[in-house]
């Protein structure tokens, strides 16, 4: 658990207020749940502080990432950092191709379920395929079925608003060079270097590789069904508070018990 030094640290880095209500977000509840890849990323590190080390550097690539997608959906001109080139380019081509929508209003959008009072920023609500639904961009090396539970909340809170809601997308941008020869690939973030094989061809264990420029994917997944995750993400919700009942007392959030 986090220590916090006050109550307005705990606000501010715990949630947000909105209509003169505060709220807990949704990512920081969803960090109670436990996160198998997590661990494993760290099981792979020769210790915590190179794995947080990477963590951070990942997010602040990830941030790179979403301020470039802020900026092509709302129509503004920013340089690209070239670390991020390659992910940024493929994304335009992706969106251009499959003819996806975005309403302005909706990009970068502060929310807020006043029922079951918790707080979000959603990415965007998005048009796709006569389909209308939240959008969420992930720079992740996959999708994780956690997502689900995020995206859930989003939509629950957003389904009165928005009439027609119906769905809801992850879209993941990545980039990475592939080996010439034996078509191996090297993912390079985080400041981590790793190359991906496949075990089950022996010409890319025992390849000398050369690697091909930095090459943009993205990789877009529809999950339509949401009430069921939505029901799971209250439930991590009432762990959350569980946890952080104390806090949550202080800042009137929750009532002292007797």
């Amino acid at each position: 658990m986090d220590e916090f030094k006050t109550k307005e640290d705990f606000m501010e880095s715990c949630g947000y207020e909105v209509d003169g209500a505060w709220y807990p977000r949704v990512t920081r509840i969803l960090e109670i749940k436990a996160k198998p890849a997590l661990y494993r990323f760290y099981g792979k590190m020769s210790s915590f502080a190179e794995g947080e080390r990477m963590k951070q550097q990942s997010a602040t690539e990830g941030t790179m990432v979403h301020e470039a997608v802020e900026n092509i959906f709302l129509n503004r001109a920013a340089p690209v950092p070239p670390q991020i080139e390659a992910s940024v380019w493929a994304f335009k081509d992706f969106i251009k191709q499959n003819k996806i929508h975005v309403d302005p209003e909706f990009v970068e959008r502060r929310l807020a379920n006043h029922e079951h009072r918790y707080a979000g920023t959603l990415d965007a609500i998005a048009m796709i395929g006569g389909k209308l639904g939240i959008l969420d961009i992930k720079t992740s090396q996959s999708i994780y079925r956690d997502y689900n539970l995020q995206t859930a909340a989003y939509l629950a809170a957003m389904k009165d608003e928005m009439k027609g809601l119906e769905t809801r997308w992850i879209l993941r941008i990545d980039q990475n060079q592939s080996c010439l020869y034996c078509g191996a690939r090297l993912r390079s973030k985080g400041g981590k270097r790793q190359i991906k094989t496949d075990w089950g061809n022996p010409a890319q264990r025992s390849c000398q590789h050369d690697w091909s420029a930095m090459q943009g994917h993205v990789e877009l997944k529809e999950f339509p069904h949401w009430e069921h995750d939505f029901e799971a993400f209250l439930g991590a919700k009432k762990l959350w508070e569980w946890e952080n009942a104390d806090w949550l007392t202080k800042v009137g959030y929750l009532k002292a018990h007797a």
